[in-house]
């Protein structure tokens, strides 16, 4: 078991959303502790993006309650009701204002809560919350994932720690986070100073990984601290929740619906970060480097159009960008056929690189991604059905 940061504690069950796997999952602190989120910028943002922003928006929470297989999205009145309801019945039974607890929603977009089955989890919530298990917090806020995904680190020397949970395999490309994501510290800190913190890491984590290009309707990655384990170093926090994230984002790449191959692309030698951002996440969004990943074959010549399509960047010069497969150089200098078979088996890994740097400043990206396999095709074809 891992357990989460102290001063906080969780409740994980079924209440019936859509099968007899757990749907319903709330972790609360002793009291009102710093918190920091942000969300998708969808113009179909649900109702629990709508109320957690609003709610968080004093960097100050007590709880969250995540309830997984029903997006809440495109509901009108009734869905923003329905989220207010699950809110207020959440505060009612911890005994706090509704306005410090956190909502998300993930799953079936277009569909009310069963509420009939959510008022009666909401009646048999148990308080004071039973477990502090993080992985059945992971596990209770899956929908398509193959496997949960939770990663802890220490700050500092210790001994405060932080543990984050992710879920997300499809529909992901982040424009602020991505997914459902929660991370819970026991460190002190301020709320602005957290806040801070939380969007600079982000943007360098969640903000890099793509499985399809779509951004979800339900974009939620939020941040509690408790400061249980007292006062620590804030760059120190910083590093902490970076490898929370990193580790939570390679994992989500990996199980990207129907993935076979985690895809890194790292454009390095750019004008400044955005341009490299930018030519990164061309490369490994574009369905043909996607599928020759998945093929194992070592077509550079996509990796150059992905580059290439680039076109704002009139600063790139085709000339003097250097494109690798893990360490090997492919262009501008060639393979040879025995070099390109080496490659191939390279490429059957489980885990791509491509190295590619433009020559135009010092800025560096990094991106995680997947290959695009017919299990992708299969899975979103029967989603609904």
């Amino acid at each position: 078991m891992t357990a989460l940061p102290q001063g906080f504690t969780s409740f994980v069950t079924n209440i019936g959303i859509k099968d007899t796997s757990d749907d319903f999952t709330v972790v609360a602190a002793k009291t009102v502790v710093a918190a920091a989120g942000v969300f998708t910028q969808s113009r179909f943002a649900g109702p629990s993006v709508v109320v957690s922003r609003k709610h968080i928006a004093s960097h100050s929470a007590r709880a969250v309650v995540v309830i997984s297989k029903n997006a809440n999205v495109a509901t009108g009145e009734q869905g923003l009701a329905n989220a207010l309801e699950v809110v207020q019945g959440v505060a009612k039974k911890i005994g706090c204002d509704p306005h410090d607890v956190l909502i998300a929603s993930t799953g079936v977009i277009g569909r009310q809560y069963p509420i009939e089955k959510v008022r009666a989890g909401l009646s048999a919530l148990p308080f004071p919350l039973p477990n502090n298990d993080a992985i059945s917090v992971a596990r209770g806020i899956m929908t398509t994932d193959t496997v949960h995904k939770i990663a802890e680190a220490t700050i500092g020397s210790g001994p405060a720690r932080v543990v984050g949970v992710a879920k997300g395999v499809g529909m992901i490309e982040p424009n602020m986070a991505t997914l459902i994501t929660m991370a819970f510290t026991d460190a002190d800190v301020d709320g602005d100073a957290l806040d801070a913190i939380w969007r600079r890491v982000i943007d360098r984590t969640f903000n890099c990984v793509s499985v399809d290009t779509d951004t979800s309707t339900s974009d939620t990655a939020i941040v509690l601290a408790s400061g249980a384990a007292g006062a620590i170093d804030l760059a120190d926090l910083e590093v902490a929740l970076e490898q929370v994230t990193q580790s939570l984002t390679k994992q989500v790449a990996r199980d990207g619906e129907g993935a076979e191959t985690l895809i890194e692309v790292c454009v390095d030698q750019a004008r400044d970060s955005e341009q490299a951002k930018t030519v990164a996440k061309a490369i490994v969004n574009s369905p043909l480097v996607k599928t020759a990943v998945h093929g194992a074959d070592p077509n550079w010549g996509r990796v150059a159009m992905a580059v290439g399509k680039c076109s704002q960047y009139t600063d790139i010069d085709q000339n003097k960008v250097i494109i690798r497969f893990g360490t090997q150089e492919v262009y501008p200098v060639a393979v040879d056929e025995s070099g390109l078979k080496q490659l191939s088996e390279y490429m059957r890994g489980d885990e791509v690189r491509i190295h590619v740097s433009l020559q135009t400043g010092q800025a560096t990206s990094t991106v995680w991604g997947c290959d695009l396999t017919d299990g992708y095709v299969r899975i979103n074809a029967d989603y609904t059905t």
